[in-house]
């Protein structure tokens, strides 16, 4: 017992030393950019979400309303077209389009011509959600990494893809979010155990050169020169889909202009408050990422 604590508090004091910032609220309203009276819906971002397939319609909807209900000015959904009429169905504001699939309902390498079509003028993407794993996921990631100049965001199986690949990461044009939860930490090569965590999620950003937001209980995001530490979420949020909620604030954050790391950290707290907020209305047992998201703007005003 007394080696675990002796651990945990070299763990924190390697984050003083670092020179770890504890998000909050306050931190969060200074990042959120103040929106001209004048303004219009291209000055809130251009972002763009590939995702889903056969099984996993529900990861492009809820990272889309995400992106909406954290400010994206307009939101393009890419999905294998075998799934295109039931996410259509289910997003009113975005813009959803079909992308080339296989029989299995994922998307192939006839895709990757239009979403580098896409990719030109957008102000952030992401790629990953529901996308399931093949071939041609890893070749219409390393597409996406090699001609986006705007960032990019890894979720989900864009990062599952690189697991024996993380090499594409160095092809990358622009800046690179991962966001990997324990399981795809260590797929990615990292160390989730506690006494590692932190030091191995450096090792990783350092490498590659991205920012890397480690999600789960105080989720840490470690960019080029600064580490943030979120005090907020609860284990209610445990549940299928809240990853995609994140994804989606991230996205939106970055579409507004923020930087990688802040935008990161800030979408991890946002994030942690509306869970906790949710598990006070409904408990940790009821909550839903659906609710989150329909409560998001309580954080956003």
């Amino acid at each position: 017992m007394n080696e675990k604590l002796n651990a945990a508090l070299r763990r924190v004091s390697q984050l003083r030393r670092d020179g770890c910032v504890i998000t909050s609220e306050a931190f969060v309203d200074r990042l959120l950019p103040r929106r001209d009276r004048n303004a219009h819906k291209g000055d809130f971002g251009r972002v763009l979400i590939v995702a889903g397939s056969v099984g996993y319609t529900g990861a492009p909807v809820l990272a889309a309303n995400a992106a909406l209900r954290a400010g994206a000015g307009l939101i393009f959904v890419g999905v294998p077209e075998a799934v295109y009429p039931i996410v259509a169905q289910k997003l009113d504001e975005p813009m959803v389009f079909p992308l080339a699939c296989d029989g299995e309902g994922r998307l192939n390498t006839r895709a990757i011509p239009e979403l580098v079509k896409r990719l030109e003028g957008c102000d952030a993407c992401l790629v990953g959600p529901g996308l399931g794993r093949s071939p041609a996921i890893l070749d219409t990631a390393a597409a996406v990494l090699t001609h986006a100049a705007c960032p990019v965001i890894l979720d989900a199986d864009g990062i599952n893809c690189l697991e024996g690949n993380i090499d594409v990461l160095g092809q990358a044009k622009g800046p690179v979010i991962l966001t990997p939860h324990d399981g795809e930490f260590r797929r990615l090569g990292g160390d989730p155990a506690p006494a590692r965590r932190y030091e191995s999620a450096k090792e990783l950003a350092k490498t590659w050169g991205v920012t890397v937001l480690l999600k789960g209980h105080r989720s840490l995001t470690v960019g080029a020169d600064r580490v943030y530490l979120n005090p907020t979420g609860n284990p209610g949020m445990a549940t299928g889909g809240s990853g995609d909620v994140l994804a989606g604030i991230l996205l939106a954050l970055l579409g507004q202009g923020l930087a990688p790391a802040e935008a990161a950290a800030a979408a991890a707290w946002l994030h942690g408050a509306v869970g906790d907020y949710c598990a006070e209305l409904w408990g940790e047992y009821g909550m839903t990422p659906s609710d989150m998201i329909a409560n998001l703007p309580i954080f956003l005003k």
